[in-house]
């Protein structure tokens, strides 16, 4: 029988909250005889039920197989798992980070290459899967299971209540967030105690601001760097909407930022879509909308864009003594049938292609993907060194909150961040 099990390493503080390749008809475990545990280790403590639920399946139809997901507090996640790969102590599938975050356990040879091993990974949009392969060689070391989209959402019926609608452009915008605080509502919640939130701020504020792709091809060959007046722009919008946040914003925790949203005291909340499921657990009464935010003045993209990421992948530890049950879960995990699974008990777009999407919600944060998609830039391009872009991000605006920086400072502290180790047009 599997333990629904959750791992926290550490005191947690009070108040957190909690395709076309099938598998085999018969396991090898089934073949062989003997009974396998599989532990699967994970950074989504908010998932444990749903996972559960998802590996119920496979291990339906794999007699003898058994499924021991573990979650951890996503903010010690890296390490806990550096440190079990290096031991013998480490999960058999471990879920990964993407791009940068994906690299060092790669270096390491702790992870396993994938490509004789699992089946219908061509089948996956190249954008989602360069997120699974090794930096310098190339191979693919994870399956990928998420593609997360960065957006607003918004309470429908406070919206209703108070007779506001989605902006479609930016001065409707800065009406709307005018208006909540004449009400007495906090206009968005945002966590950013927990500096990885503010990246993904700035970015559904300003990737609009400063050209979005365009820019983002403009950096990476060299031609423009983040010192650039764009880009500096974009930073002065986020610095511009600290009056539209909690008084105390830098000690508003990620979970706690939820719970204000939810309990509707914030009438928006700038996230990805990897919130979505934890929004209908505490509060299923709730009715949510999304949008983009409207273009600013000058802004270079031509239309709103919505910034996206391959959010991770599952691999195999290169020391799991169950290699071939291993690759025979990964090879369900890249199947179509894991893919609406996951979909359809996680809410979330599955890496997969085929998946139906029958959250109205959902499939509408997919077109407005579609329509005008862009990269969440920081994630998928600067995290290959030391320091990583987004970290330099998150703590420059948390300095930036606290009128530590101003936006130009900040904008040259990334840059001189990343210019110890990012060479452009490499």
């Amino acid at each position: 029988m599997k333990r629904n099990t959750l791992r926290m390493a550490g005191i947690v503080a009070a108040g957190a909250l909690a395709l076309t390749g099938c598998a085999p008809s018969s396991s090898s475990s089934e073949e062989s005889g003997e009974d396998v545990t599989l532990t699967v280790w994970s950074w989504r403590t908010e998932d444990i039920e749903q996972y559960n639920r998802i590996f119920d399946v496979y291990e339906e139809a794999h007699p003898g197989v058994t499924i021991e997901f573990e979650a951890f507090l996503n903010t010690e996640y890296n390490q806990l798992l550096t440190t079990g790969l290096s031991g013998s102590d480490g999960p058999d599938v471990a879920m990964v980070r993407s791009y940068g975050g994906l690299q060092g356990w790669v270096s390491a040879g702790q992870l396993v290459a994938l490509e004789d091993k699992v089946e219908g990974l061509d089948a996956i949009e190249p954008a989602v899967l360069a997120g699974a392969k090794g930096h310098e060689d190339g191979k693919i070391y994870a399956v990928p299971f998420a593609t997360q989209t960065l957006q607003m959402f918004y309470n429908k019926t406070l919206f209703d209540e108070l007779g506001l609608e989605e902006p479609t452009t930016w001065d409707e915008f800065i009406a709307l967030n005018e208006k909540l605080l004449a009400e007495g509502v906090t206009p968005m919640a945002l966590g950013a105690k927990d500096s990885w939130v503010l990246p993904i701020f700035a970015d559904i504020i300003g990737a609009g601001r400063y050209g979005a792709t365009d820019f983002e091809a403009a950096v990476l060959s060299g031609e423009k760097n983040f010192t650039d007046a764009d880009y500096v722009a974009s930073l002065q919008l986020v610095a511009d909407m600290q009056k539209y946040l909690s008084p105390d914003v830098v000690g508003v925790g990620y979970t706690d930022s939820q719970i204000q949203f939810t309990s509707g005291l914030a009438a928006q909340y700038p996230g990805g879509t990897f919130e979505l499921t934890t929004f209908k657990t505490q509060a299923p009464d709730m009715e949510l909308g999304v949008y983009q935010v409207p273009l600013p003045p000058q802004a270079k993209a031509d239309q709103p864009v919505t910034p996206a990421y391959a959010d991770g992948g599952f691999a195999i530890n290169s020391a799991s003594k169950h290699q071939e049950e291993a690759a025979e879960l990964l090879n369900w995990i890249a199947s179509k049938e894991f893919a609406q699974l996951f979909a359809d008990e996680l809410s979330m777009f599955s890496a997969i292609p085929g998946v139906e999407y029958k959250d109205e919600l959902l499939q509408e944060m997919w077109d407005l993907y579609t329509a005008s998609p862009a990269s969440y830039l920081l994630l998928v391009n600067f995290r290959y060194g030391e320091p990583q872009g987004t970290a330099v991000l998150g703590e420059g605006v948390q300095q930036l909150f606290l009128g530590e920086l101003d936006a130009a400072g900040l904008a040259q502290k990334l840059q001189t961040g990343v210019d110890q180790w990012f060479v452009p047009g490499e």
